[in-house]
Parts: C-alpha cells; sequence; structure tokens
C-alpha cells in the first residue's frame, strides 16, 4: 500500500476511532490521520504476535485491525492525560 492509501486508511481509522473514544471534538484531521496511522502500527504489531498475520493492502481486515490499534491508542492517550486528548 502506498504513503496515499495509508494516509487516506489512517484518516478513516483514526476518525472512527475518536467517535468511539468520544475525543472527536478535540481532534482535528491531521491529528486524526497520525492517531489512524500509528494505530495501524501498533493494531499489525499486535496481530502478528498474536495471530502471526500481517497487514497488506487497502480491505476491510486491515481497516479493523487499525481501527483496534487506534482505539488502543486512545485509550491509552487518554489514560495518562487524565481523561482528555488534546494537543
Amino acid at each position: 500500500m502506498g504513503i496515499i492509501g495509508w494516509i487516506v486508511l489512517g484518516g478513516l481509522a483514526g476518525w472512527v476511532a475518536s467517535l468511539i473514544m468520544k475525543t472527536d471534538k478535540q481532534m482535528g484531521l491531521v491529528l486524526n490521520i497520525i492517531v489512524g496511522i500509528v494505530g495501524a502500527f501498533i493494531g499489525g504489531w499486535l496481530t502478528s504476535m498474536v495471530m502471526g498475520k500481517d497487514i497488506s493492502g487497502f480491505n476491510i481486515e486491515s481497516f479493523l485491525i487499525a481501527l483496534l490499534g487506534s482505539v488502543i491508542l486512545l485509550w491509552l492517550v487518554k489514560l495518562v492525560r487524565g481523561g482528555s486528548v488534546k494537543e
């Protein structure tokens, strides 16, 4: 997947994760993309550790793995910052 694909997938995953974690009003487009891309790496790492599977391509499975990682990332940030995700 190229850089544009990662940005699109990251943006979507970060946005949906921010809706799930109720941090959407505090985050903008760029932060959603960053959370999604970092979340994709976290989700990919966890998936490869637990299931021995890698993320490849732009598909539902990759999106769900990126979403899982993004939700975990936002949960950790909220935990560290005491309930708010602000830049």
